[in-house]
């Protein structure tokens, strides 16, 4: 039984929900090997750290002796998820998922064991699936039970459209764990809904229900929205590691422990050691630097990441990048903002011209590089260490 606790343990770190912890019990208890399963719609080339919070949870369970399936929602990708979309998502073509698909195997290796990972994409039994078929399906779920989804409700009340096919993704989605005889599948809380339906089929198909492990959205760079390509405050796993590097420095002292939370694999007590050890004064800096350092040796290796923090220092610490540098949220209503106006606002100038002037004449940088153009537009959601002369810092979040 201590070997049961201690791996519940392992898996409940950072998960926000198990539905039902008592049935994931007594799959373990079994002994026998359980199959894991986890979808990705290949809806962009890149996987990012947000992606990580779940693959590293597979990885857990991989370590544990499980088998992950990974799907690649080859099909599904073609219909688009709409969960939490406020309007209907335009499908991708068949030729885009297949090469997004294929950066996607090459991606998840830098986490997952290939031994112990089955990739598996859902075209291999939806296209063998007849009209009949999926009528049959569609039967197994009602209109009234599709809105309840939070996000279907809120465009029926609102009177935004929603597609039919729309409908049939969390269907297609719940069917998925049918095929692939799940005992547990994880995704994000969003998934919630999704990951229920897989449930109900699998009970209505005769199969043992899945245990669903729900975890949460890792927030972006700016420490708001959740980290996503689309709103350009990511970290992608394929990036060099000096832009990983400054990419993890630029966070927030805040949000540094929801990364390592969510993203670090050291021990939980040893967490908690390094937040004492700034109540009593230690220089945050210093701690996440361990932090950049372990996520860019994960993707990289430990070289490439010491040296990643060398090429930091160099940039800002020889440059005496001040300890005490200020924080600022500045809005940025038309979703970006001039760099001229950001750094008047961010106080790191007394006006828009005097920033134009700085910019021309080479005296602005961001994260270190050097801009000249003074019609420069910032992006919302975005997180960068911004200079004027040698001197005047901030770190601006544009929200």
């Amino acid at each position: 039984m201590s070997g049961v606790t201690e791996a519940l343990a392992q898996i409940k770190r950072g998960t926000e929900e198990i539905l039902v912890e008592d049935e994931l019990v007594d799959k373990l208890k079994s002994g026998r090997t359980l199959r894991i399963k986890a979808g990705f719609d290949p809806t962009a080339p890149d996987l990012h750290l947000g992606h990580t919070v779940l693959i590293n949870k597979l990885h857990t369970f991989q370590e544990l002796g499980h088998e992950v399936l990974f799907l690649i929602g080859d099909f599904t990708g073609m219909i688009g998820d709409p969960t939490g979309k406020s309007a209907t998502r335009p499908p991708l073509t068949r030729d885009e998922v297949i090469e997004n698909a294929r950066t996607y195997e090459q991606q998840i290796f830098k986490i997952l064991d290939p031994e112990k990972t089955l990739v598996m994409f859902n075209s291999s039994w939806m296209n063998e699936m007849n009209s009949a078929e999926l009528i049959r399906l569609a039967a197994r779920h009602t209109v009234a039970r599709m809105l309840e989804r939070d996000d279907f409700s809120k465009r029926y009340q609102s009177g935004q459209p929603i597609a039919i096919h729309e409908f049939l993704y969390p269907l297609i989605q719940g069917y998925d764990s049918v095929a692939m005889k799940a005992d547990v599948e994880l995704g994000g809380t969003d998934q919630k809904f999704n990951l229920l339906v897989g449930r109900e089929l699998q009970k209505h198909y005769g199969q043992a229900p899945q245990t669903i492990i729900t975890l949460p959205i890792l927030e972006g760079l700016d420490g708001v929205q959740k980290m996503s390509k689309s709103l350009n405050n990511y970290i992608g796993i394929n990036e060099s590691p000096d832009e990983m590097f400054g990419k993890i420095m630029s966070i927030s002292d805040e949000l540094m422990w929801r990364y390592f939370e969510l993203l670090s694999s050291r021990p939980l007590g040893e967490i908690a050691v390094f937040q004492q050890e700034i109540a009593a004064g230690k220089n945050p800096r210093d701690v996440k630097f361990l932090l950049g350092e372990e996520i860019v040796a994960r993707f990289h290796s430990e070289a490439a990441a010491r040296q990643a923090q060398q090429n930091f220092i160099a940039r800002f610490q020889k440059g005496a990048m001040p300890d005490d540098m200020p924080e600022k949220i500045l809005p940025a209503p038309a979703g970006k903002l001039p760099l001229a106006n950001l750094l008047k606002e961010a106080g790191l100038t007394g006006s828009t011209s005097e920033a134009l002037r700085m910019i021309r004449q080479g005296a602005a940088r961001i994260d270190g590089e050097k801009v000249s153009d003074p019609q420069l537009e910032v992006a919302a959601g975005t997180t960068h260490v911004y200079q004027v002369g040698k001197r005047r810092f901030a770190r601006v979040t544009l929200a």
